[in-house]
């Protein structure tokens, strides 16, 4: 199982339990494409491009992540930022409307590029997941992930906040609001999946 240090960043003791040699396993890692580096003797730590988390999530689609995870539910109100459930319900209809103004706007998807602190904290939350739900599947306790959903929206909220996907003003659109649409993409996938896996249809509207 890998663990996460940061954003692209992963850990994994496999060669420690299954008694392989460690820099075999690091060699052939540093062969694949968007892999940057491989730390470790024992405890690998590997490093990948955070733009590669962004569009793994979106190339999986409704596969993202997803696990048998126990049935759980967000108390539907108050609808304020205090209720968890409706940070997470929030930032999937923000994301759905984000791409959906894009769009009417003329702004095309386009390469992630992960260099902001908050899209760096996005990136990092979002290679969360798929391990936060294999745990609750594995344990049968829905709280770890309900818990990575609610840090995943709270992160893309900042995303939303400082780093706009849509122009200002009468400037024109550039190659970092084409990326913030995809981070918005990646947001509505994981946001969405996360959503159905604990028992919720995803709503556009709240």
């Amino acid at each position: 199982m890998l663990s996460v240090r940061g954003a692209g960043r992963y850990a994994t003791a496999v060669a420690l339990k299954a008694g392989l040699d460690a820099e075999q396993i690091a060699r052939r890692l540093r062969e694949i494409d968007g892999v940057l580096d491989v730390q470790g003797d024992g405890m690998l730590v590997i490093t990948v491009d955070p733009a590669r988390v962004v569009t793994g999530a979106i190339g999986e689609g409704a596969a993202f992540g997803r696990a048998d995870v126990p049935r759980m539910g967000w108390d539907d109100r108050p609808r304020t930022w205090q209720n968890p459930g409706f940070v997470v319900r929030y930032a999937y209809a923000r994301a759905v409307w984000t791409e959906r103004w894009a769009a009417e706007a003329g702004v095309r998807a386009g390469e992630p590029r992960v260099e902001a602190e908050a899209e760096q904290c996005f990136a990092e939350h979002l290679a969360d997941l798929p391990g936060r739900a294999a745990q609750a599947e594995r344990e049968q306790d829905p709280r770890p992930f309900a818990f990575c959903l609610e840090r995943l929206a709270a992160a893309y909220h900042d995303v939303h906040e400082r780093c706009p996907a849509l122009p200002m003003g009468d400037s024109k659109p550039g190659a970092a609001h084409a990326s913030r649409v995809t981070l918005a993409r990646a947001a509505r996938v994981a946001l969405g999946n996360g959503l159905t896996m604990l028992g919720e249809t995803p709503r556009e509207r709240i």
